[in-house]
């Protein structure tokens, strides 16, 4: 998880420019937190489509191994899934609003 706050943090110092370009032709923080939301939204969705097969397998072997059984309930990975799609959203919309609401002059100046 902490490679995943650097990785974020990096983005969004790397798209810096962007951000003020876009804030200077007159788009809202809103509009710039969902346009580099979404990439990120894609990725978790994706991952978590493509993880939860494997580790539904290789649970339900792990417990059969055991004297009392228990199942596993679907809804244990969608309830996973959203507590990190929560945590992945609330970080990126951190550094975005952060970079939204900084003075696009800043960022532009040393072009």
């Amino acid at each position: 998880m902490y490679g995943f706050i650097w990785f974020s943090g990096y983005h969004h110092r790397k798209k810096t420019k962007e951000i003020g370009i876009r804030k200077a032709l007159g788009a809202t923080e809103g509009q710039i937190t969902f346009l580099l939301s979404r990439n990120f939204a894609w990725l978790i969705i994706l991952s978590f489509i493509i993880i939860s097969p494997i580790t539904y397998y290789f649970l339900q072997a792990w417990l059969q191994q055991f004297a009392y059984r228990i199942g596993i309930n679907p809804l244990l990975f969608l309830l996973g899934g959203a507590i990190a799609m929560s945590i992945a959203l609330l970080t990126i919309s951190y550094h975005t609003v952060r970079s939204a609401r900084a003075n696009p002059v800043k960022a532009l100046r040393y072009e």
